[in-house]
């Protein structure tokens, strides 16, 4: 893997745009601001992120329009799965560790969805990015993204490292911080990326007194807010399926399927939010039993349509639909 990676990157053109399409959680944020400054460091001139819209979809049209506008000659797509369509007809790299749902045309695929463990992106990236350049002052910036998705136990050496050289409780608060800006109801996760580009160490961001990070304090706190409010919600059952309803312009409904997946270890947990996107109901899947979630969504047949759902991992998955088709939706499950 790294070796293809190392040869996708030898054969770019130094003084060509380069496009970082990532996700706009912690993990994608943080593998995006790591491989920019890799790229940087190995010599490219024009490296530009690209954070898609509050939709996620990569390939969903107003996403597609939007990296239409940065030009790109060369593209990496991190953290946001991958399907058989291009998104750009320029080389492509996918960096990724959910399932794969198809590979572009011509693109490198690194995939992690068959190791064991797995790996997140940002701990993809940083160690592919070792192979281009000196990478080892970002170690902190990658924790970050290991940290969000696979917890403080993750078991990979980068996890001892950083343990070592920072302190974890400053590490978990930058985590936090870093969260805020995509999960507020003002979406704004450049904002994050900004503060990761312009501090040194996870101490020197929690601890900072800039305005990006004082607008990511804020940020937790409504999220705070929201988030004690919607664990108030109570579950309704159909056979092994527990539905959550919430409402709000939050992007909570991922952490309360996350708390509400260990209380009930045997269930399918369903968490909508109706108030996310206009006209939408935004959904996340998740479970601590056998079933796999992809599969489990994947069979239930709601014709063609609008949205996107049933991506990601075996575990924990969501998506996004217009109210009929989630209505539909609940129909097919028996509520």
């Amino acid at each position: 893997m790294t070796e293809a990676f190392a040869a996708f990157v030898d054969a770019l053109r130094r003084d060509e745009r380069v496009v970082v399409l990532h996700d706009f959680d912690a993990d994608g944020v943080t593998a995006g601001v790591v491989l920019q400054r890799a790229l940087e460091r190995a010599g490219f001139k024009d490296v530009v992120r690209v954070i898609p819209t509050r939709e996620r979809d990569a390939w969903a049209a107003p996403n597609r329009a939007l990296l239409a506008t940065h030009d790109p000659k060369a593209l990496f797509v991190l953290d946001l799965g991958t399907r058989d369509e291009p998104l750009a007809a320029v080389p492509t790299c996918i960096i990724d560790h959910h399932r794969p749902d198809g590979v572009p045309p011509g693109a490198l695929l690194l995939s992690a969805y068959e190791d064991d463990p797995i790996p997140n992106t940002s701990l993809m990236v940083y160690d592919l990015c070792a192979s281009i350049a000196d990478v080892r002052d970002l170690d902190w910036i990658a924790a970050i993204g290991v940290l969000s998705d696979l917890g403080e136990k993750a078991p990979f050496p980068l996890m001892a490292m950083v343990r070592e050289r920072y302190s974890m409780k400053d590490l978990k608060d930058a985590t936090a911080l870093v969260n805020a800006a995509r999960r507020a109801s003002d979406y704004r996760p450049e904002v994050a990326a900004r503060a990761l580009l312009e501090h040194a160490s996870p101490r020197e961001l929690v601890t900072s007194a800039g305005e990006d990070v004082r607008w990511l304090r804020e940020a937790r706190a409504e999220v705070q807010r929201e988030m004690a409010e919607a664990k108030k919600a109570a579950p309704k059952f159909v056979g092994k399926v527990a539905l959550v309803r919430i409402t709000s312009r939050c992007q909570i409904h991922p952490v309360i399927a996350q708390i509400w997946r260990t209380r009930l270890p045997k269930y399918v947990v369903l968490v909508a939010n109706d108030g996310y996107l206009p006209g939408r109901v935004n959904f996340s899947m998740r479970t601590s039993s056998e079933v796999n979630l992809l599969d489990f969504l994947r069979a239930i047949d709601l014709g063609e349509g609008e949205g996107s759902y049933a991506h990601g991992h075996d575990r924990a998955t969501g998506g996004s639909l217009p109210l009929a088709r989630w209505e539909l939706l609940l129909a097919k499950l028996g509520f």
